[in-house]
């Protein structure tokens, strides 16, 4: 049986919080774009998603639409 946790464990505090993303499960990247093929994404902004703030991921989300425009021409 595992040990419980402690009483004083500082991850005990912390709140998860929801953030926004446009990842649709389709993580297939188009080599001429750099796109995500189910979001519209870079890999650089799907790796740094939950770490840039809510500004970044904000202008981000607004290129999207054109993005995703662009790869289904």
């Amino acid at each position: 049986m595992p040990d419980p946790i402690p009483a004083d464990d500082p991850f005990d505090m912390v709140a998860p919080v929801a953030i926004d993303s446009p990842c649709t499960l389709v993580c297939t990247i188009d080599t001429a774009s750099g796109w995500c093929l189910g979001c519209g994404r870079t890999r650089d902004e799907i790796a740094r998603w939950t770490a840039i703030d809510p500004a970044a991921r904000a202008a981000v989300m607004a290129r999207l639409p054109e993005r995703m425009a662009l790869l289904d021409d």
